[in-house]
């Protein structure tokens, strides 16, 4: 099996790549954001098997992992592609998956926990099977009625409530004494977990504090 790796850590990269290459998969190139991804596909076209795709990547860390991989499936479909995520994205997943079951995977990164059962996915993937997290598509089946603010962590949600009464980065990590780079870190991860993508009339923080304000009031108003 060969396939290319896309994974902006370079210690996760490289530990992945030395455990695969240990088990007898080839690795045909590492790359650290989508834009090398696509390029290494194109280069190695007609050898790569797979892709190997975290779904959060730089620049914005949002939707470039999902992107790649859609396009890679329209462009090169026999290339068989296999996200890694650190949580459910539902609506990535559903993108993903539109185009079919075949040569696809979406797997949680904490559930990768045994290199066999990994490997297993890796080649029902490129084999031509599908290899869904159970958790994956649970979310999918129940995403319209489930509160997105309630898949944000304590602190995420925290910050998105300071984030609500108006103040900038500076002024939340002023409130919760946290740095702002910790700060731009976990809005980040809010606009992730909250499926608000980059499209180009969108302003993400506005439309991160609608859900807020509306999820949390159909809290407060339920019995």
């Amino acid at each position: 099996m060969r396939i290319i790796i896309a994974e902006d850590s370079v210690l996760l990269r490289s530990g992945m790549a030395r455990l695969l290459a240990d088990e007898g998969v080839e690795i045909l190139a590492e790359c650290g954001d989508a834009a090398e991804l696509l390029a290494a596909v194109e280069r190695h076209s007609g050898a790569v098997d797979l892709c190997l795709i975290d779904i959060r990547m730089p620049p914005t860390y949002s939707e470039e992992g999902i992107e790649a991989a859609v396009r890679i499936r329209r462009e090169h479909p026999g290339v068989a592609v296999l996200l890694l995520s650190q949580h459910v994205v539902s609506r990535y997943a559903a993108d993903l998956l539109g185009g079919g079951s075949a040569k696809v995977g979406y797997l949680l990164k904490d559930r990768v926990a045994d290199i066999d059962e990994f490997l297993v996915a890796l080649r029902r993937v490129a084999g031509g099977g599908a290899a869904i997290d159970p958790e994956v598509v649970t979310q999918l089946l129940t995403r319209t009625r489930d509160s997105a603010v309630e898949r944000l962590s304590p602190r995420e949600a925290e910050v998105l409530g300071v984030m609500a009464e108006g103040l900038n980065n500076a002024g939340i990590a002023a409130r919760l004494f946290v740095t702002e780079r910790a700060v731009e870190k976990h809005i980040r991860s809010i606009f992730t977990k909250l499926d608000l993508g980059q499209a180009p009339h969108d302003h993400r923080r506005v439309l991160a504090v609608l859900r807020y304000l509306r999820d949390t009031g159909e809290r407060t108003l339920s019995p």
